[in-house]
């Protein structure tokens, strides 16, 4: 910058006068863009709980009957906790807010019907048994099961499970998720992306073992021979994204749009892997004290201390939300982000010391509406206490 001497009358000390840089000159275009992640941010929310979320509900009575009427006592318990989980099927069911309007329903039942089974299925799995991996491999097949048309023949899921009598409760579930993406337009593009995402959860949670079971040696071999390339990121962050269900639901989403080509499907997929490494670990966050309860190492404690684990969450955060803007409508996969973030940072359990200084960190990274979004999921969370229903 350049600078214009005033010697004044020879005895003050010189004044230097800088030329200040002119503004670049304001343009609506400019405006507009400034003002897109905020309008985006409105736009989701509003046509979330105006379209998506009374959909969802209704989809969750249906379930939580169902579950109801599971003849075996043990099945039932573990189907209707995974069905008060509301947070993360309704977290769910967002994505249907990137699908066109004739096709949202059938994306919210796919939607709901994935994450139900999942959460299902995830508590199933950690139940005591013979053989863990084999059990954990055999009950998460339904994931895939889901993924495909419904037909009449259904694999034996519980094969290593000790308890069987769900009234059909499973076959349901995987059936009203592949007859409502059967019915989407672009199932047959999203297809393979979204069961190569579906086939490393399994994975995951065949690996995923607790210590007395055989502790994360070989998940960690298997993630280490599975990462991406240039992924950057550690054997346990890698695990972590396998475990996520987010790009499955994203390509459940992306499945409703009329001409989607299988590239962009793989793309979708790429894109998700940072976001979630991000997802899993956020959840291990706020499952610290249940995994220390029931003998399971969380991937958190794979960090050499918490400080690192909090740069590392900032960054994945950071790399997450670059990776959105690869995507379509990158605004809205943002938002989304953000939501997912603030569900978890505003759960009661993340009350530690650690906990708050991942949401600070996250702040910084994501910006001011992941501040918005946890006030708003905090006011939510409150609401159901009051009401005294659980807003797990």
């Amino acid at each position: 910058m350049g600078a214009a001497i005033d010697t004044g009358n020879g005895h003050a000390p010189p004044r230097i006068h800088r030329r200040v840089a002119e503004p670049e000159p304001r343009t609506l275009q400019t405006d507009l863009s400034r003002l897109e992640p905020a309008r985006a941010f409105a736009a989701v929310v509003l046509h979330y709980l105006l379209a998506v979320l009374p959909s969802a509900t209704r989809e969750l009575a249906g379930w939580r009957a169902r579950a109801a009427a599971i003849p075996s006592p043990s099945l039932r318990r573990h189907a209707l906790a995974a069905l008060r989980k509301r947070g993360n099927i309704e977290g769910a069911a967002l994505f249907a807010t990137l699908a066109p309007r004739p096709h949202r329903r059938e994306t919210v039942r796919a939607l709901v019907a994935f994450q139900t089974a999942y959460n299902y299925l995830d508590a199933l799995s950690e139940l005591p048994c013979e053989d863990p991996a084999r059990n954990a491999d055999r009950l998460h097949q339904a994931l895939l099961t889901a993924l495909h048309p419904a037909t009449a023949a259904h694999p034996d899921h519980y094969a290593h499970h000790s308890d069987r009598e769900d009234g059909g409760f499973l076959h349901a579930m995987t059936d009203a998720c592949g007859c409502a993406l059967a019915r989407l337009p672009s199932e047959h593009a999203a297809a393979a992306a979204a069961r190569s995402a579906a086939a490393r959860i399994v994975r995951f949670q065949a690996l995923n073992l607790t210590e007395r079971q055989g502790g994360h040696d070989a998940l960690r071999r298997w993630a280490l021979d599975t990462a991406p390339a240039g992924s950057q990121l550690t054997w346990w962050e890698t695990a972590a994204a396998a475990g996520s269900s987010l790009a499955v639901h994203a390509l459940i989403a992306a499945a409703a749009q009329p001409e989607l080509d299988p590239c962009q499907a793989c793309e979708i997929e790429r894109a998700y892997h940072p976001i979630g490494a991000l997802h899993s670990l956020l959840d291990s966050l706020v499952d610290r004290r249940e995994d220390r309860d029931g003998g399971r190492r969380s991937l958190l404690d794979h960090y050499e201390s918490p400080p690192a684990a909090v740069a590392r969450l900032a960054a994945l955060a950071g790399s997450a939300s670059q990776a959105c803007e690869r995507l379509e409508r990158p605004h809205m996969h943002r938002v989304i982000l953000t939501a997912m973030c603030s569900y978890y940072l505003s759960a009661p359990e993340c009350d530690t010391g650690e906990a708050q200084a991942v949401a600070r960190a996250l702040e910084r990274a994501l910006g001011s509406q992941l501040r918005v979004a946890l006030a708003m999921f905090r006011c939510r969370r409150l609401l159901h206490t009051l009401a005294c229903r659980a807003y797990a």
